[in-house]
């Protein structure tokens, strides 16, 4: 009796594990497969017969320095938008927790309708907003005429504040939660003992939502990674000369743009690797230092 009271857990996930099973392994399967075959425009329209290259397509992509240049770009554009979206998304629970209810559910409602909004039309409405000559934003600072996307730099700037503007109210929403949830007793123990807001956040919030910030890390990573809409519909595909290109669209202009499907899975192999990777090590770092998740 005991053992099937221990196997029920597993029978009831059974059907959740068959769904995701089908909706991820076969398409990362599939994904692996393309990689090591050579898969052009002429072995899909039958003119030629797909051959395997084994690694022939990751031989290629890894002594490619372009690969390694948009790899780089990714990687500082990525750890960029992380951190401010955590920033903001950390800064604006906290403030959740301090203001009335009024304010509370007008800012929550404000969040929800930027996380709410596609990211084709929120893309396209920062545009308007930074328009060369009739934007709002270069009318407000008299600067008509500047093209923010036509610098690398700049650009980068504007996609990555359209990615945290989109991604912040996850961050708020779940550490609003996880803060919530947390004894009252022990902020106003942290009161008495005349820690400040600051220190109150640092020395008492954070290592209680440690768990809870694995979440949202591993989550914001794995989106501000892997961001293709912002890029590819903001800078028109990775503006000038693919300045401003990251691994997501690089892999899609190889397999379509260029018909190299082998080499664009490939490369989609090589951004789940260094995902999972990232999320290993740091899941691992969490529980070197003791934190049960």
């Amino acid at each position: 009796m005991s053992r099937v009271r221990t196997r029920a857990p597993l029978w009831l996930l059974l059907p959740a594990a068959v769904v995701l099973g089908g909706l991820f392994l076969y398409p990362m399967y599939q994904l692996g497969l393309l990689s090591v075959l050579d898969f052009t425009q002429a072995q899909v329209s039958g003119g030629q017969p797909t051959r395997f290259v084994g690694a022939e397509n990751y031989t290629r992509l890894l002594t490619d320095s372009r690969f390694w240049d948009v790899l780089l770009a990714t990687v500082l554009f990525a750890a960029a938008c992380v951190l401010a979206t955590l920033a903001v998304g950390a800064g604006l629970a906290v403030l959740l927790t301090r203001v009335s209810r009024i304010p509370r559910l007008m800012l929550s409602l404000a969040a929800m309708a930027a996380w709410a909004v596609p990211a084709v039309s929120g893309s396209t409405t920062w545009m308007f907003l930074f328009d060369t000559d009739l934007g709002f934003v270069n009318q407000l600072f008299g600067i008509e005429g500047f093209n923010w996307l036509y610098d690398r730099y700049t650009a980068f700037g504007l996609v990555g504040a359209v990615v945290v503007w989109a991604s912040f109210p996850f961050v708020m929403v779940t550490l609003y939660a996880g803060i919530e949830a947390v004894p009252k007793s022990v902020l106003e123990a942290a009161a008495l003992d005349g820690a400040g807001t600051w220190r109150t956040f640092w020395q008492i919030l954070v290592p209680i939502l440690r768990p809870v910030l694995a979440i949202v890390v591993i989550q914001s990573i794995i989106w501000d990674f892997k961001v293709f809409t912002q890029i590819w519909v903001m800078t028109r595909g990775g503006g000038l000369a693919g300045q401003n290109l990251t691994l997501n669209v690089y892999a899609y202009q190889q397999a379509f743009a260029s018909s190299e499907y082998g080499r664009g899975a490939a490369i989609g192999v090589v951004m789940m690797l260094i995902l999972l990777a990232v999320t290993v090590v740091y899941l691992r770092a969490l529980r070197r230092s003791g934190e049960q998740l």
